[in-house]
């Protein structure tokens, strides 16, 4: 049962050199700043080990299981404008105050990997190869074995990236945002932003602007209600009605989302959590 008594009772998070305010409370006075918006995250400089090696330009999700699977990295100048992927495993935590991702990969490291063409799709057997040039975990199937060494992986990854066979539902963060809302009945608004848990790195809301040419209101919907994307017309299909997410409570992003604001979230659509 949908309850619309939903009464917010966040308070705005004082400046402190950041900008953005998702945050995740677990327990009262225990904060873990953990939920990031992806276009803010846009533009973080990428560290290294042994320096800087670039920013991020856009993230490669998985439309299925809604999680973050690539950053795309802008080498910049120090590579002659290559965009490298990273994996959200080689990522520790944002450094919100400096604008800045830290790796646990060295220059060399990056230096070594083949550029990607974001403009094609990222296949299967690229992916692998890349894996398996990092010794990276895979997402899918069993692990590596045995894992390539890495001259092998750097030749194997350049003759496989040539290979246009993609994986569909890996799609870009950049390319879905401004995708139109379509509800059950009827079209409402675009999305304007995403919203990560970079511990895990599941996406967990879209940020909608309930109108699509000029300002309006914003409201935050849970990936878990999203059904699908069509890639053809441009949209993301909500489990919603129109009404439910004209109704829904603004969305201030100078705010935290916290636990207390999440539950009432979803007991305003009434719906299970995810936690």
């Amino acid at each position: 049962m949908v309850n619309n008594n939903f009464h917010d009772e966040r308070k705005e998070i004082p400046a402190s050199g950041t900008r953005s305010a998702f945050r995740l409370q677990i327990e009262p006075g225990k904060e873990t700043e953990m939920f990031r918006s992806t276009n803010e995250l846009k533009g973080y400089k990428v560290l290294a080990t042994d320096g800087d090696c670039g920013t991020v330009q856009d993230f490669l999700f998985d439309d299925v299981s809604h999680i973050m699977r690539y950053l795309v990295v802008d080498t910049g100048g120090w590579l002659t404008n290559r965009q490298v992927l990273v994996s959200p495993v080689a990522i520790e935590q944002p450094d919100l105050d400096s604008f800045e991702l830290p790796t646990v990969l060295s220059k060399a490291n990056i230096e070594a990997a083949p550029a990607v063409d974001t403009e094609q799709p990222v296949s299967r057997q690229y992916e692998t190869a890349l894996a398996s040039f990092y010794n990276w975990p895979v997402y899918w199937g069993s692990s590596l074995s045995p894992v390539m060494n890495r001259p092998t992986a750097s030749v194997e990854l350049e003759e496989r990236v040539a290979a246009r066979d993609g994986d569909p539902h890996l799609r870009s963060v950049n390319e879905v945002t401004s995708y139109e809302i379509q509800c059950m009945e009827d079209t409402i608004g675009h999305v304007e932003d995403m919203i990560v848990d970079t511990e895990s790195w599941s996406l967990r809301y879209l940020v909608i602007d309930t109108r699509n040419w000029l300002p309006g209101k914003k409201v935050i919907i849970a990936f878990d209600w999203l059904t699908h994307f069509t890639w053809e017309d441009h949209k993301a299909h909500l489990d919603l009605t129109r009404s439910q997410v004209e109704n829904a409570p603004t969305y201030d992003p100078r705010l935290p989302v916290n636990r207390a604001y999440e539950t009432q979230l979803y007991d305003f659509y009434g719906r299970p959590t995810y936690w």
